[in-house]
């Protein structure tokens, strides 16, 4: 039997399975976007490209702190767009999972947008001009040939980002708070741990859960990528 000093406590699982839950959700809702985001930098020219690309990877370079409080002004309970959803929708991010979703997906947005765009940019453009005169539409080109053939890099970007979301922290605090429950993940839940007064323990616990999660995720992204690449003849 396990030790209650050395084994994880039922609040500790509780930030770890809230962590995965928070990661899989943000980087499930915000792929679709990165996949169309990465498109138009790659394969399209348009007026304030240069804006729009420095936008997209600007939660890459701020203080999370700044990007969590940005978030606080747009989508808080008072904020420019959070007041019209709780006021139409009844939808509330402060202090909720949902807000701490937010939170991560859009800190781990840039590095999916990266990887996808390099995949993207690798693709061979000669095969979809070929299948353009052969009649097919743009959207069958993207299915049937830029779609899989970028499909490495949609991977690797999602498994990238969910190593990024679970190791959030300044955003999220920020943001939505630190509620057991409902968004201490495992980097606010070794926060909390810090300052009790018999919380080291916990907080190195949580630490190990933190390093291995986030190693398994990089280690699975190389292993997915180079599968990937091997079946493809790449």
């Amino acid at each position: 039997m396990f030790s209650s000093d050395y084994w994880l406590t039922p609040e500790e699982w509780t930030a770890v399975h809230l962590s995965l839950k928070v990661a899989f959700w943000a980087t499930f809702w915000s792929l679709p976007v990165a996949i169309g985001a990465a498109w138009l930098l790659a394969r399209t020219r348009f007026p304030g490209r240069g804006l729009f690309d420095g936008l997209l990877y600007l939660p890459l370079v701020l203080p999370k702190v700044v990007v969590g409080y940005l978030l606080l002004l747009t989508l808080g309970a008072r904020g420019s767009i959070g007041q019209y959803l709780d006021a139409w929708f009844g939808i509330k991010l402060i202090f909720t999972t949902a807000g701490a979703t937010v939170a991560a997906a859009v800190v781990s947005f840039p590095l999916t947008v990266n990887a996808i765009r390099l995949s993207l940019e690798a693709v061979d453009q000669g095969l979809e001009t070929a299948a353009r005169t052969l009649g097919a539409s743009r959207l069958d080109v993207f299915l049937s040939i830029t779609l899989p053939l970028m499909l490495p890099g949609i991977l690797s970007g999602a498994l990238m980002a969910i190593a990024s979301a679970l190791g959030e922290f300044g955003a999220t605090i920020t943001f939505v708070s630190n509620v057991e429950g409902q968004t201490r993940t495992i980097p606010l839940a070794i926060y909390s741990a810090t300052h009790m007064p018999d919380g080291d323990a916990m907080a190195a616990r949580l630490v190990v859960v933190s390093v291995v999660l986030a190693l398994a995720s990089l280690l699975l992204a190389s292993l997915v990528d180079r599968r990937i690449r091997a079946m493809m003849g790449r």
